[in-house]
């Protein structure tokens, strides 16, 4: 896995460059940004020393995973979404191309009210499931969807038998990863069968995206 070249991002200009946005997405994730330390004082969304940072660490960060995406995919769905990302961010980005229809699951209430926020300050159209992943209800509401995205859920074993319902063999899965990755998806290869590529994160060295097609669990 070659490790690409990491540049920091910033800020909004930094991020125009890197993802070649325009000024109406800048608009819309400064909005985001005000919002999630305006929402950090009383909620705890994410790790406090990466606040001061977020066009870096969580704005580019998600949106590294947009130029992944498998050909017309329409139908998203982001797996534990918490503050958001990366799916919320990729909402935004989507809003720009002709939107996508995206779909958030976060079990904490607080947090699901903290997407909606942006979702309706924002104006980008989402849908925002405050429920279990793994609950059957959760899954009758989304069925199987073009993309399944996830950060910093769970071990890829685990995010497998939570994603799975949601599966089908054309869906794509788009998981970042820390230094780990490697690990894990080899881990995972003892339950599941699946096809998979490692692509460096442009954002933090050491780490990666997992692209997942064909998923499936072993029958043994």
């Amino acid at each position: 896995m070659r490790t690409p070249e990491i540049k920091h991002i910033d800020g909004p200009a930094a991020f125009t460059k890197a993802f070649g946005v325009s000024r109406e997405t800048i608009a819309l994730l400064e909005t985001y940004a005000a919002l999630l330390k305006r929402w950090q004082k009383t909620i705890n969304l994410v790790a406090p020393s990466t606040l001061e940072d977020v066009w870096h660490r969580h704005f580019a960060d998600s949106a590294q995973l947009w130029p992944l995406r498998p050909d017309g995919a329409n139908a998203w769905l982001d797996l534990g979404s918490g503050a958001g990302f990366p799916g919320l961010v990729l909402a935004i980005l989507a809003a720009e191309a002709g939107g996508i229809r995206q779909t958030l699951v976060e079990s904490d209430s607080r947090k699901a009210a903290f997407l909606r926020e942006v979702a309706r300050e924002t104006g980008v159209a989402v849908d925002i499931l405050c429920a279990r992943i793994e609950s059957p209800e959760t899954h009758s509401k989304v069925n199987s969807v073009d993309c399944v995205t996830a950060r910093a859920l769970a071990p890829l074993p685990r995010l497998f038998a939570l994603a799975e319902g949601c599966f089908s063999s054309s869906t794509v899965g788009l998981f970042l990863k820390g230094r780990g990755a490697q690990i894990e998806r080899d881990a995972a290869l003892a339950d599941w069968d699946f096809e998979s590529d490692l692509v460096p994160s442009v954002t933090e060295a050491g780490s990666a995206i997992v692209v997942v097609r064909r998923l499936r669990r072993k029958v043994l």
